[in-house]
């Protein structure tokens, strides 16, 4: 010891350059550590899954029980939600679905927070292009539409990252044909559509949220992923404790349960009891919500102010649509167009891409579609609007009392002389419902492993609503583990029918707007219609058919809408010849 301390001594008083040298070194590796803790940060989470699902000794499991973690330094407090790591080609695919949803940049918000420079739908305008009269327009033609957003004082608004929606409608015809927006990034955007009936096409544009609301909710996701939060039950004998439970727990003393399913490796945790074990979880229940919203920001979410409101139009807001001309060529917009996917007339959708819509308006026509057809529906009460629908339009198919919860389900019925059986079952968690049996909450990549399949099997299935509040990474690899099982089902069943339904538009409240925001929805829906591009599979467009309807949003569609709605997924069940 004495040798190696003499050396020290002379390296740093015999030859000072080494010292410099160390010195540089020294001060180059804190630079580093200050400038990356996010680095070490990823490696701290990774270390801690590993300890989840048991790989590091010193986090031993009792049954699935993860011992205490030592306390967190405070800068990981922000990133407490962590997820397993994938093969890099699922984190290829994650990276490159973030970049394709990418919001534009919004602005930050001044302190105190002030409504006066925030869009402002009532100084806000539409114009209908070109500005001038003489434009005669046809069936075929399309339509584009200029905004300009202007702040609560009048003036100007300099960059995008608003969220908006628009329609073209004609309530007595029963018509209507969703919008495509197009931001561009300085306040001004357009909206462009397809014209398809004759007559009298009015259009509306809506400011569902400003960009300033959308900095809320981004940073919400961001540092209160846990906002939602879920609870269970736990008993044995009569021993009875709750704890809370959620995707994301944020590190306690409290040791954890992991319910990491085995297959596809979903996260799932609670605290663990302070008396029972973790093998004694009876229930899982929504526990509730944290508001916590910085000082004023409460404005930015205000219904009828700034929150789902209409625009008006500086001009006319509507025009004449008559005969598509055969001679006119085809009106080509300024921005790229892809096209809607149906519309609705006389208050039935017709359908411009996938199977030609036919409606089936009578039990006998329904029944005879389903005829000796299995339906299996999987995903949460928007797709348990189906089952309702199919139960109260048929007769003869009658359900039976699983003693389950009317919420959560799950669902069978059964038309015993047609050979028809009808199941639903709600998505693994986060499920945001009254208190369910855990030991009913199934993946739905798991439901689809276990199905034979073949040519009178029809899956369904809808997952969106409630992975709103969650890091869209969560979102991601839940439908990524989907997707496999899928495609392992049409391997070994290629004449299975996979029906996908989107997501929808709804009211905004501010709770709402806060927990399933049409913001996030819109991200999500990018990320749904990517993941399963390509594959034999439907995607049952029903953003659009809410949004081209006249009923108001609402996260669970009126029955007129649902009654179409089952119309597509029956005429993809039953195609009619040369459609």
């Amino acid at each position: 010891m004495k040798i190696r301390g003499h050396r020290e001594t002379v390296v740093s008083f015999c030859c000072p350059k080494f010292a410099a040298i160390f010195l540089f070194l020294a001060v180059f590796v804190f630079i580093f550590l200050l400038f990356n803790m996010d680095v070490l940060e990823q490696y701290e989470n990774f270390f801690i899954y590993l300890c989840h699902i048991n790989l590091l000794t010193p986090c031993q499991f009792q049954h699935k029980v993860i011992t205490t973690f030592p306390a967190p330094r405070p800068h990981l407090q922000r990133r407490f939600c962590s997820f397993q790591p994938r093969s890099p080609e699922d984190a290829l695919e994650e990276r490159l679905l973030l970049d394709s949803i990418a919001w534009p940049e919004t602005p930050s918000l001044p302190v105190p927070l002030s409504l006066e420079q925030t869009t402002d739908p009532a100084h806000s305008t539409f114009t209908i292009l070109p500005e001038k009269g003489g434009r005669q327009w046809h069936v075929g033609d399309q339509l584009e539409v200029m905004i300009k957003t202007y702040d609560f004082k009048g003036r100007p608004k300099k960059s995008g990252g608003d969220v908006l929606l628009a329609r073209l409608h004609n309530r007595a015809l029963g018509a209507g044909v969703a919008g495509k927006v197009l931001d561009h990034l300085n306040g001004s955007y357009s909206a462009v559509f397809s014209l398809l009936w004759e007559g009298s096409a009015q259009v509306e544009v809506t400011l569902v949220h400003p960009s300033e609301a959308v900095t809320v909710l981004h940073r919400l996701t961001r540092e209160q992923p846990d906002r939602i939060y879920f609870g269970s039950v736990f008993r044995s004998g009569s021993v009875s404790e709750t704890t809370t439970c959620n995707v994301c727990l944020r590190p306690t003393q409290q040791p954890l349960c992991n319910y990491t399913d085995l297959i596809t490796g979903e996260p799932w945790f609670c605290y663990k009891p302070k008396k029972l074990s973790c093998d004694a979880r009876i229930t899982n229940y929504n526990g509730g919500f944290h508001k916590q919203l910085k000082a004023q920001e409460e404005k930015l979410f205000r219904s009828g102010v700034n929150m789902k409101v209409y625009i008006r139009a500086s001009g006319s807001a509507s025009v004449t649509v008559l005969p598509k001309n055969k001679d006119q060529p085809e009106v080509k917009s300024s921005i790229v167009h892809s096209g809607p996917v149906g519309y609705y007339y006389q208050g039935a959708w017709q359908a411009l891409s996938g199977t030609k819509v036919h409606h089936f308006n009578t039990s006998s026509a329904i029944s005879q579609c389903l005829k000796g057809k299995v339906v299996h529906l999987y995903g949460d009460s928007t797709i348990r609007q189906w089952f309702e629908h199919l139960n109260a339009v048929l007769p003869d198919l009658k359900q039976f009392n699983l003693h389950s919860s009317v919420r959560v389900g799950p669902f069978m019925a059964l038309d015993y002389a047609n050979n028809i059986l009808v199941n639903f079952r709600f998505h693994g968690p986060p499920v945001r419902s009254i208190s369910v049996p855990a030991i009913e909450l199934h993946y739905i990549a798991n439901e689809l492993d276990h199905l034979v399949g073949g040519t009178n099997t029809i899956v369904v299935f809808g997952i969106w609503a409630h992975f709103s509040t969650f890091p869209i990474e969560l979102y991601i690899r839940r439908l990524q583990s989907i997707r496999r099982a899928v495609v392992r089902l049409l391997d070994r069943a290629p004449g299975t029918l996979v029906l996908i339904r989107t997501a929808n538009p709804k009211t905004m409240t501010l709770d709402a707007a806060l927990t399933n925001s049409d913001w996030y929805s819109l991200q999500r829906d990018k990320v749904l219609r990517a993941m399963f591009k390509g594959l034999n599979v439907h995607l049952l467009d029903v953003w659009e058919m809410v949004l081209a309807h006249h009923l108001p949003h609402n996260l669970h569609p009126q029955p007129p809408i649902i009654k179409n709605i089952i119309d597509v997924v029956l005429s993809y069940i039953c195609p009619q010849k040369g459609s």
